[in-house]
């Protein structure tokens, strides 16, 4: 059969990246698509830049149109990232009868519903592996590899610069503002890293994976999002007394209520695996009533190992372009007349354990009127620890584990206890998750 031939928008990390694993392992990837897979055109804003990937024998544009309107081309790899413009871009490709593959969780999170609507009038594909977790495959796990379970739940590090941090944090017991700059220089932060530290870019690819494993719609408006930026070196280092590591999770629960999308600073068991994933690696546990929790880990950024689901991708969409499209995948694991619209619950209506940090002044009493508020909110305790105040202040810490409560009535029990004459600033809350 002829080669298929694919047009690249972006050759920045993940475009270079791209274009050395499918020149590179060319043979092999042919082998397994059944054809041959070559890269004919290529966008870049800047042509003279240096490039980690060799790019002779393909076709330089700076116009991504140039890609998008070359008839030959058959797959179109959107690798520029960003909503703009590439909205536009993807919406031209597949006017113009071409499959998309693209590694852009902003773009499937705030428009995927459209754009898959608009892939399945022309009978396409729009493939987005690469978009959450890099190169760890835990769309296709989800979608393919347990489409025989009801998913009651799934957790994830998906963002490798907050676990970086947080793990720099605990191992060498430093401030979060001098890891974020370490981070930055690196370049695993931007130098804006509001998407990466407020949980946004999780949030991003939370939506993803929530719509795939409970079937309904990409809904990131309704995604509750907290960054790593209050948390301090001090609740490391208690979490880490108490048999807890703090991890930036995005979690996604199916409940008889409704759906609960959030990510935020969780405190996890130290036994847990995911407790131990550290740096700039994620990891995703997925529980299936069928299988149990299963753990998926790995690379979450760099040029190659997102490149290896941007190619996994073009060899799927290989595979199917001489198949019938009634019978491919669904873009979101469930066929389109059956995503259902439940409920995504309010952060108030979330059910969880917390953990505590107040600053009280060290006299008798305070610790009963605390929890004195919290058995009003109908709060157990699970454990104390009453620290030595620091730098010889008059207010000591006091650290709370709670059981499970919903969110309102925390909310509720923090307003009174910090209106509290003996309590001092503001009470941190992290929020509790066994993962069991």
């Amino acid at each position: 059969m002829k080669p298929v031939k694919v047009g690249i928008l972006g050759l920045g990390t993940v475009g270079g990246g791209t274009v050395n694993v499918l020149t590179r392992n060319a043979a092999e990837i042919a082998r397994r698509a059944g054809r041959d897979i070559i890269i004919t055109r290529a966008s870049a804003r800047d042509l003279s830049r240096s490039r980690i990937c060799d790019t002779s024998g393909i076709t330089l544009t700076t116009d991504p149109l140039d890609i998008i309107n070359d008839p030959d081309i058959e797959i179109v790899l959107e690798l520029i990232g960003g909503t703009g413009l590439v909205k536009e871009l993807v919406f031209k490709a597949l006017e113009q009868g071409k499959h998309v593959v693209t590694a852009n969780k902003a773009l499937i999170a705030l428009h995927g519903n459209e754009i898959f609507n608009k892939a399945s009038e022309k009978g396409l594909i729009v493939a987005f592996e690469a978009a959450v977790a890099g190169g760890i495959p835990i769309i296709k796990a989800i979608r393919e590899g347990l489409s025989g379970n009801r998913i009651e739940w799934l957790a994830g590090i998906i963002n490798g610069t907050g676990n970086f941090i947080l793990t720099e944090m605990r191992d060498k017991g430093r401030d979060f503002a001098d890891v974020l700059a370490e981070a930055q220089a690196l370049g695993y932060a931007e130098a804006d890293p509001t998407f990466d530290v407020e949980g946004i870019d999780a949030g991003h690819k939370l939506t993803i994976l929530a719509s795939i494993a409970f079937g309904i719609p990409l809904q990131f408006d309704k995604v509750f999002t907290e960054g790593i930026t209050k948390i301090t070196r001090e609740d490391v280092e208690f979490a880490e007394q108490l048999g807890y590591r703090i991890k930036h999770l995005g979690i996604a629960r199916k409940t008889l209520e409704g759906i609960e999308l959030r990510v935020h600073p969780t405190l996890i068991p130290v036994r847990r695996l995911i407790a131990n994933v550290n740096g700039v690696m994620n990891a995703v546990v997925v529980k299936g009533d069928a299988v149990g929790p299963t753990l998926y880990y790995g690379a979450g950024a760099g040029a190659e190992p997102t490149a290896s689901a941007v190619v996994a991708d073009v060899v799927d969409v290989v595979r199917a372009l001489t198949g019938d499209p009634e019978n491919r995948v669904p873009h979101l694991a469930f066929q389109a007349d059956a995503i259902a619209d439940i409920p995504v619950l309010p952060a108030r209506e979330f059910k969880t354990a917390y953990y505590l940090r107040l600053n009280a002044e060290d006299k008798p009493g305070v610790l009963a009127d605390v929890t004195r508020i919290l058995a009003s909110h109908n709060i157990s305790i699970e454990a104390i620890i009453q620290k030595e105040p620091l730098d010889n202040k008059q207010f000591l810490p006091i650290i709370m584990l709670t059981q499970q409560t919903w969110e309102h009535e925390m909310d509720a029990a923090i307003i009174e206890i910090e209106a509290l004459a003996t309590v001092t600033g503001k009470v941190n809350r992290i929020r509790l998750e066994t993962l069991g």
